[in-house]
């Protein structure tokens, strides 16, 4: 007897419907799964036929074969192991289906019940998408299930309550679509760095225009400290925002089931000796990395010349499209990796080369040694350079109450409302990521202002990204003081950001 089950699967950050064929025949026993199933699909055999007969029912002797369709697309995971036991059961004749479409997922453990898997959410949207009314999840992945809306989701916490469902004599109640709960977390505050206000003041227009920005200074400037006070003064993100990085992180599993979304904008800090796959993402089943887990936030590179340089290099093209495509031989995957990165480094091995005091005991090979771990194409991708230098102790005994970062953010927010109205109806969201036609029109400069651009752009010898880079500083610039157009003064503070040169001062 033939009998099909829907289920789901996953590519990259995409789900899609996979078809769980099941078919009895007479001849010798046997259990055959094909249609690309990798060893964790492979072993679902054994716990299913464990989980049929510790439920109570008997299963069948006969010769089982179960086809995954599309049988060309390779399936991964344990998410197949319910719907496999249901196909099995139902084409035995043991239990009815729904009329109406249905998707099944979950894992199983050796008596029945349902264990949670990862990637529900990206599944559960695709599942909407493909017109199916009924999804059967583990019960603590329900709650994420319901963020794709406009679908049932029936939480099912072992393999007897889901058929007394379907038989009709104990129906399990949908699951109540989850409603966001205000984080009441804190986050550092900016009121707690003493001085560094041209540090502060950079990071605000990083924030404000989504540029990324490097910090440059001795040991306990406090590079780390002003970087890990970022997140307290960006934007909230949007709902669509939200979801797009909830689904990154389910694929992984790095979901809470009682709070499955993320609403706060992550701020990911992998250590230096991580490898190239771990920040792009990688494996035989390519996973995101670190750069797709900063999606919609910030990226923190400390001690940023102590990376393998092969690991930065593959941060190029992220950088620049907001997509890193992770190919294999069996196929490839592209996740989202739109994200700002945050750079601190010293400026020597030892950190204090060009420090007033003369403490540096580097000789100025050792320093060019040091800083060439970061190449000119990569560094020509970051928008703001900025120094931060060691504060004196007039600075560190002040008492005087620094900035809050709510005061920040205000500004910040302010900013950023402006660049949504002028980016209404396309995909950019802020002015780092402004595409030529939009430079163009939203970049223009009077003779006085392109006349200091000219000059810097000489005396700087800038390339073409520079230049970009420095218009889409200045636009921020100029949105932070609710100017229309960018004006000198702009163009200025923005071209200040590009002229400190690693190595010497200008």
């Amino acid at each position: 007897m033939l009998c099909n089950i829907t289920s789901l699967g996953l590519h990259g950050i995409q789900g899609y419907e996979v078809t769980v064929e099941c078919y009895l025949s007479s001849g010798l026993p046997s259990f055959d799964v094909v249609g690309l199933p990798d060893t964790a699909v492979k072993e679902a055999r054994d716990r299913v036929r464990a989980a049929i007969k510790n439920c109570g029912f008997k299963f069948p002797v006969c010769r089982i074969t179960l086809n995954l369709a599309p049988a060309g697309t390779k399936k991964s995971g344990t998410l197949y192991d319910l719907p496999i036991l249901l196909g099995i059961l139902a084409a035995g004749g043991e239990i009815p289906l729904p009329e109406e479409k249905s998707a099944y997922l979950g894992e199983l453990s050796l008596e029945g019940k349902l264990r949670p898997v990862s990637g529900v959410l990206p599944m559960a949207l695709a599942a909407r998408d493909c017109g199916i009314v009924n999804l059967f999840v583990p019960e603590e992945n329900a709650r994420e299930a319901t963020l794709a809306e406009g679908i049932n989701v029936y939480p099912v916490a072992c393999v007897k309550d889901l058929i007394a469902h379907l038989q009709g004599s104990a129906p399990i109640p949908p699951q109540k679509t989850w409603q966001y709960e205000e984080d009441t977390a804190t986050y550092l505050d900016f009121k707690d760095v003493k001085g560094q206000a041209q540090v502060k003041r950079a990071l605000e227009i990083a924030a404000a225009g989504g540029h990324n920005i490097l910090l440059v200074g001795p040991p306990g400037a406090g590079k780390s400290m002003l970087a890990k006070r970022l997140p307290s003064i960006l934007p909230e993100m949007t709902r669509e925002e939200a979801l797009e990085v909830t689904k990154i992180y389910s694929i992984l599993g790095l979901i809470d089931s009682k709070h499955p979304m993320i609403s706060r904008r992550p701020f990911r800090s992998p250590h230096h000796t991580i490898s190239s796959a771990g920040l792009a993402g990688g494996g035989s089943n390519p996973k995101p990395g670190e750069i797709s887990l900063a999606h919609k936030g910030v990226l923190f590179l400390d001690e940023f010349p102590e990376f393998r340089k092969d690991t930065l290099e593959v941060l190029r093209q992220p950088l620049e499209e907001g997509v890193v495509t992770i190919s294999r031989v069996s196929g490839s995957v592209s996740y989202p990796s739109d994200f700002m990165m945050v750079c601190a480094m010293n400026p020597c091995k030892c950190g204090w080369h060009g420090d007033p005091s003369g403490r540096c005991i580097c000789s100025q090979s050792s320093v060019d040694s040091y800083l060439s771990r970061i190449s000119g194409p990569l560094l020509d991708r970051i928008d703001l350079i900025v120094e931060v230098p060691a504060l004196e102790f007039t600075e560190l005994r002040s008492e005087e109450e620094a900035e809050p970062s709510y005061k920040i953010k205000q500004r910040v927010d302010a900013a950023r409302r402006r660049q949504q109205k002028r980016f209404a109806g396309s995909q950019v969201l802020c002015n780092a990521g402004m595409l030529p036609a939009q430079m163009g029109k939203f970049c223009r400069l009077d003779e006085t202002t392109a006349l200091l651009m000219r000059r810097a752009f000489e005396r700087l010898q800038m390339s073409a990204r520079s230049y970009d880079r420095v218009l889409k500083v200045a636009r921020t610039i100029a949105d932070l003081d609710e100017s229309k157009e960018i004006e000198p003064q702009h163009i200025a503070e923005a071209v200040q950001y590009r002229t400190f040169r690693l190595g010497k001062r200008s």
